[in-house]
């Protein structure tokens, strides 16, 4: 007796997402583009409960990444504006010195903090999203 066992090695697909900021206040450094993708991760001051980043240039007020190859699921994306390009948030006594936004935020402030679930939208195709930058 013969037995034939098959193994369907079918890979996970993946999708891209495109992610553009605009209306930055200057052409200095760069933009830190951050992906998360587990509730709890966001605030994430450090950047170190994040899935990926990415670091872009700066071109006429503008920046736009894509993420390629990502698992469908639920992500949250944040961007900062590195003026100095030192790869942090730099503060003034508790507000950010530079640029920050997150996915699905027009606004931040005391009542309207960023967390995961906030941020967080579905990634089931290829997506593009477009994130406000907010100077304090």
């Amino acid at each position: 007796m013969l037995i034939i066992t098959s193994f369907s090695n079918q890979a996970e697909k993946t999708f891209s997402l495109t992610v553009n900021v605009e209306k930055l206040r200057n052409s200095e450094g760069i933009v830190q583009f951050v992906l998360y993708n587990k509730e709890g991760s966001i605030p994430d001051e450090n950047f170190k409960k994040c899935y990926k980043i990415v670091k872009a240039n700066i071109v006429n007020g503008s920046s736009t990444i894509t993420f390629h190859g990502i698992p469908s699921g639920k992500y949250a994306v944040n961007i900062l504006h590195d003026e100095n390009n030192n790869g942090i948030i730099d503060k003034g006594f508790i507000l950010p010195k530079e640029g920050i936004g997150f996915s699905n935020f027009q606004t931040i402030g005391m009542t309207n903090k960023p967390t995961f679930s906030k941020a967080s939208f579905n990634l089931n195709s290829a997506m593009n999203i477009k994130i406000n930058i907010i100077y304090m």
